[in-house]
């Protein structure tokens, strides 16, 4: 049976297969090829073209593909592109199973309506049913005004979905291009943001609607990728073109496991043999002479960093933001584990509001998703200045504590150099419930460093050799070492067990990776309670 024009007739098999093949072949270019061209001609890729650079060559299965708008309002009635502006589906990353979706700006400017919607609320569940990782990539103006209420009900069940799966599955968006109205949501409650430098911009108001607010700030210095990294902290990684996106995404996924329940994946690594310390290589001896003999010299935390843990796995998480302290992840013996470290080259490391936030974030992260933390401490307090205090930098700084207090996962700390006043306890000390706590002997823990305790401690014997003209200076920095000797040593809190030992610091990378094997074993019986109430 054959139609006028000699193709076979759809009431045969051989022309139900054809007509298969022409809905799909129309679901790969839903508004046809010069759209293609255009995304093209702008040095971008297409929604397909992105998903299919993540998964793994040839792995991509999709869902509802053929899906269409049921809306008759405005040109709804007579235009309904298949797949109705995203792209879902699952496939493989590294050879491990993950779900995503892709949203196309070809289709009128990616916006969302209710068939998109559903799209994404099923792709969702399916993460979560079956413990996947969950990737978005997003590039569109939020809601479809056609749809109305619709649309905003389908991103309120989009958000709904995504905050029950915080915690479950690890959640990767990527934002590739315009990110407006409800989008700008779906990225903010997911785990990680990513975006590019010149391109993506989120932002909470359309285009147009900022336009019209914004005066002479551009979309790039409101909503750009290194705005949105440096100033809200909203994103993770500015990646320099969309391939860099795509390749900082897979390697956040290789360090971070399927859901919660599972171990992060492993990489091929030799054991650390016998005793810390007992087959040193070069770059664990240099750690013996890392650390400046002057308590106000700096020096590069990363220095330290790259010296314990496996060499080139560090992937940092939130560079550009609050650099006085660094985070990211790493492997140790082939094992991932989350770092975070003061860095002295940026306000000598000190803590304020900026850093607590982005380390206190990432903690969280690691501890939701079975990833042990290791912390590497060098803070001379937190940062006082008036700034801090009206901007309500207390409560930010409080969910550091309470990030580390309330993490359950292997936690490993060693003092380097400073660790004073209550920034000490914030950078995860054996109070906080850190399990191994060591010390380098260049550590210095106590209540406030030597020249500022001399100030308070000895101001009668200062303001008495001051009034009978004697040197000063010289009775401080006597007074500086003896308080030295007494108070701010690492043998002081040695003695107490609030370190467990004081190491020399070329046995560093020996001691954490011991550690943390025995640590694998770590059992955290939970208090019945719904939730904690962290100072938001």
């Amino acid at each position: 049976m054959f139609m006028t024009n000699g193709a076979p007739s759809i009431h045969t098999t051989e022309g139900k297969l054809n007509e298969l093949r022409r809905r799909m072949a129309e679901a790969q270019a839903p508004v046809g090829q010069d759209s293609i061209d255009k995304v093209h001609e702008a040095g971008r890729n297409t929604a397909r073209e992105r998903i299919m650079a993540l998964m793994d060559e040839g792995s991509f299965v999709e869902t509802d593909a053929l899906a269409k708008s049921r809306s008759h309002a405005y040109e709804l009635a007579a235009f309904k592109p298949v797949g109705d502006g995203v792209v879902t589906g699952y496939g493989t990353v590294d050879g491990r199973s993950v779900c995503a979706f892709s949203a196309d700006s070809t289709v009128m400017g990616g916006t969302f309506g209710e068939v998109t919607g559903e799209k994404i609320e099923k792709i969702i569940e399916l993460a979560i049913k079956t413990g996947r990782p969950l990737v978005t990539i997003l590039d569109g103006d939020g809601a479809r005004l056609q749809e109305g209420v619709n649309s905003l009900a389908h991103y309120g069940e989009i958000f709904r979905r995504l905050v029950e799966a915080s915690g479950l599955i690890p959640q990767i968006s990527i934002v590739m291009g315009e990110c407006s109205g409800g989008n700008t949501f779906i990225s903010a409650l997911q785990d990680f943001v990513i975006m590019v430098k010149d391109q993506s911009h989120l932002l909470f108001g359309t285009p147009a609607k900022i336009a019209e607010r914004a005066g002479d700030l551009s979309e790039e210095k409101l909503g750009g990728a290194e705005t949105q990294v440096a100033q809200t902290g909203i994103c993770h990684y500015a990646a320099e073109d969309e391939a860099d996106a795509i390749a900082y995404a897979q390697e956040l996924l290789a360090f971070l496991p399927s859901n919660n329940r599972a171990e992060a994946p492993k990489t091929p690594a030799d054991k650390i043999a016998g005793a810390p310390g007992s087959h040193p290589l070069p770059r664990d001896l240099e750690l013996d002479t890392i650390i400046p003999d002057s308590d106000s010299a700096v020096y590069d935390m990363r220095e330290i960093v790259s010296r314990v843990i496996d060499k080139d796995s560090f992937l940092e998480v939130q560079h550009g933001r609050a650099d006085n302290i660094l985070t990211g992840f790493a492997r140790i013996e082939g094992r991932s584990v989350g770092v975070v470290a003061n860095q002295p080259q940026v306000m000598a490391g000190a803590l304020n509001a900026a850093a607590s936030e982005k380390a206190a974030r990432f903690i969280r992260t690691c501890d939701a998703f079975n990833v042990p933390i290791v912390t590497f401490v060098d803070v001379p307090g937190f940062l006082p200045s008036v700034e801090e205090e009206l901007a309500g930098s207390v409560r930010s700084c409080a969910k550091l504590f309470y990030a580390y207090a309330e993490s359950t996962v292997g936690k490993v700390t060693v003092v380097v150099r400073k660790a004073f006043g209550e920034a000490y306890n914030a950078m995860g000390s054996k109070h906080l419930g850190i399990d191994i706590n060591l010390a380098w002997p260049t550590a210095q823990i106590a209540v406030d460093e030597a020249d500022n305790a001399v100030k308070v401690l000895y101001r009668k014997e200062l303001a008495e050799a001051e009034e009978k003209g004697e040197d000063v200076a010289a009775l401080a920095e006597k007074f500086a070492e003896q308080y030295n000797d007494q108070v701010v040593n690492p043998y002081v809190a040695a003695e107490r067990g609030f370190v467990d030992s004081v190491i020399t610091p070329s046995h560093t990378r020996g001691e954490i990776a011991i550690a943390l094997r025995l640590l694998e074993r770590k059992v955290v019986p939970a208090h019945p309670k719904r939730h904690g109430n962290i100072p938001l």
